[in-house]
């Protein structure tokens, strides 16, 4: 590979919006290019961290590989309330692009990590301002989700011990 070329300092600004630009022409992959560029130059810059993980869900396809960079990603991530409001939105992306399987147990997978991200947007919400009710969105999207897709828990019988931080970690072949 070519070594890649670096930033000017004054052009991260038009950078980083030219990546929400391109997550909102759904093409995530070059908003998450941007993502890097930005971060290869200063590697804490927050803005950039929270659209490189929301790009990284945007391509979300039920397996593991992108899910893990975005919570590795999330490390990064000084704000708890961003951390709170990320975590539940990593897991609700997840859920959303596991139930196209279309399977029970993805169904059953689906609802446990809805649940999960419900509590991250609880804890987000207890955290945000007064004019801040983006985890209140969210936490209803996902119990509409839960109502309108008739999602319910996995029977005892068909329990699947989940990872030990709440976040999805799908074996290869395996939901």
């Amino acid at each position: 590979m070519e070594p890649l070329k670096p930033l000017h300092h004054s052009a991260i600004g038009t950078a980083l919006e030219k990546a929400r630009h391109y997550r909102l022409l759904n093409d995530p992959e070059n908003a998450e290019s941007i993502c890097l560029d930005i971060l290869e130059h200063e590697a804490d810059h927050e803005e950039a961290l929270i659209t490189l993980i929301l790009s990284l869900t945007d391509q979300f396809d039920g397996g593991s590989k992108i899910v893990k960079q975005a919570r590795d990603y999330l490390q990064r991530i000084q704000s708890e309330y961003q951390q709170e409001y990320l975590a539940g939105l990593i897991l609700e992306r997840a859920a959303r692009a596991v139930m196209k399987r279309n399977t029970r147990q993805s169904a059953y997978t689906a609802y446990e990590w809805l649940r999960q991200a419900m509590e991250n947007y609880e804890k987000a919400e207890a955290l945000s301002d007064d004019d801040n009710d983006d985890a209140i969105l969210r936490w209803n999207a996902c119990a509409r989700t839960i109502d309108k897709r008739k999602l319910v828990p996995r029977p005892d019988d068909n329990y699947v011990q989940p990872y030990g931080d709440g976040f999805p970690q799908i074996a290869e072949g395996h939901e």
